[in-house]
């Protein structure tokens, strides 16, 4: 049986590993991106095919006010940041600087968060996840493949922060102590080590791609 990370496609192949998947002990990580034991399904997981055709069946795009969703200064921020680095990406600075200066001006208009709670956090990244494999789906049978790559990392990100805040949950800021925290400024992928790894599990950008969070406490 072969067992993947949902976080980074690290394959757990029990073939030519010494110990089978279920006797590994519950604080085992993945290899390439420590993501928790929890984050890996066996190699025959697939999406929900129901939640799938009906998302990819829908008539999005339509050019019709009642399919059109007004988004929140904080969903716009991201979207501002997300289309900055794409740009960016595609060398065109321009285009990238002025996205990012709406970034910057939406995320000065988000609002304080009514429920700030880490626990908050985690229902919220539950429920985030949970939308990826439908929407995916849809950009698939749509043949977008920019949406879908997109929405591969997103999932990829989403689950790491997930067993993060997760393990913050369960370690307090132990957690944190005599390491670092690195965010990749491709992809957003967050890593807790003394130096970033040298490639990004997710995007596979190199290590100077990397960030050091500063100003913790």
């Amino acid at each position: 049986m072969k067992y993947i990370c949902q976080v980074c496609g690290y394959v757990y192949d029990e073939a030519s590993e010494a110990c089978p998947f279920d006797q590994l002990p519950d604080s085992w990580q993945c290899p390439w991106c420590k993501a928790p034991k929890t984050q890996f399904k066996p190699e025959q997981d697939e999406a929900p095919a129901d939640a799938a055709a009906d998302l990819a069946g829908a008539d999005i795009g339509a050019d019709d006010a009642d399919s059109l969703k007004q988004l929140s200064p904080g969903q716009l921020a991201a979207l501002c940041t997300n289309l900055a680095r794409g740009c960016e990406k595609q060398y065109k600075a321009e285009e990238s600087k002025l996205f990012a200066e709406l970034a910057a001006y939406f995320t000065a208009a988000v609002p304080p968060a009514e429920d700030a709670s880490v626990e908050a956090l985690a229902e919220q990244l539950q429920d985030e996840i949970s939308l990826y494999p439908a929407t995916r789906a849809a950009a698939d049978a749509a043949g977008d493949r920019g949406a879908a790559r997109a929405l591969v990392w997103g999932e990829k990100v989403s689950r790491m922060l997930s067993s993060l805040v997760t393990r913050y949950l369960e370690e307090g800021e132990a957690m944190l102590e005599g390491t670092e925290i690195w965010i990749c400024t491709a992809c957003g992928f967050v890593y807790i080590g003394e130096t970033p790894p040298e490639l990004c599990p997710v995007c596979k950008v190199p290590s100077w791609k990397f960030e050091k969070i500063e100003g913790r406490r």
